[in-house]
């Protein structure tokens, strides 16, 4: 059995349990001892997930194979012997998502979710490259990957401005609220945290270092349309480590306005 993480999973802190930072739990815990899972595992999408890239059996049980992958005018089918395990995020210890607003945030816990993408964005080249899993009779299965340009996406405008505010300092201070909301630790008292507000002169201080190559994506269930509200979350899988920006657009010209950490 291989495993991206040298026989063990991190999880992604479950959304319902934000006191239990650090979880990390033994593969074998998570399946049968043969690779598969406990059917409650498949209630979750996330649950799901985190086995799925970390276990070369579950995953290729748990693809639809032949494997339709369309790029553009290409289409193949990809049979099980030509799949080579995909480990999307996990070795590189955190992952991203993309939200409209905190509401929207909830639905990672949904367990009524019947379809979903993990989408890997390539900022450089301005592709999407999209996993798309469907569940069908309570098992999570992937259907097909699919790779599309950055215009076909229905968050377009705010991908391009991301890869620029990600890469470019100057650009950061020029696209900041005039004043921006800051919620963190406080250094001084354990599990409390400290409000205040970051002008754009002090920018410099707060700025967090973004993944400015390649980011990742999940979307639950279906795709909403592009609002004028973006949550962009980076995670970390077994350190319980969260960060948080929320932009918002206006006069067509996102700009941050909430930084949490």
């Amino acid at each position: 059995m291989m495993s991206c993480t040298g026989g063990k999973t991190g999880r992604a802190d479950r959304a319902d349990a934000p006191d239990s930072p650090g979880d990390t739990t033994d593969l074998e815990a998570q399946t049968d001892g043969s690779g598969m899972m406990p059917k409650a595992a498949d209630e979750l999408f996330d649950d799901f997930f985190f086995n799925f890239a970390d276990n070369m059996r579950l995953q290729t049980e748990r693809i639809a194979f032949p494997l339709s992958v369309v790029d553009g005018d290409r289409h193949a089918l990809l049979s099980r012997e030509q799949w080579t395990m995909d480990c999307f995020f996990i070795p590189q210890g955190y992952y991203t998502l993309l939200f409209d607003n905190e509401e929207h945030m909830e639905i990672v816990k949904d367990t009524t979710v019947r379809h979903a993408v993990v989408e890997k964005i390539n900022l450089d080249a301005e592709t999407v490259k999209q996993y798309v899993f469907d569940r069908v009779n309570g098992i999570w299965m992937m259907t097909m990957v699919q790779t599309i340009p950055f215009s076909q996406k229905f968050n377009a405008t705010f991908l391009s401005f991301y890869r620029q505010f990600a890469s470019d300092k100057a650009f950061q201070r020029t696209h900041l609220a005039r004043t921006v909301r800051y919620v963190g630790p406080d250094p001084d008292e354990d599990f409390s945290q400290v409000e205040g507000e970051i002008m754009p002169d002090t920018w410099e201080a707060f700025a967090p270092e973004l993944p400015s190559k390649m980011i990742y994506n999940i979307i639950y269930g279906q795709p909403r349309k592009e609002g004028n509200s973006m949550i962009f979350v980076m995670r970390g899988i077994a350190n319980g480590q969260e960060l948080q920006m929320t932009f918002r657009r206006k006069g067509g010209t996102w700009r941050l306005t909430k930084l949490t950490t």
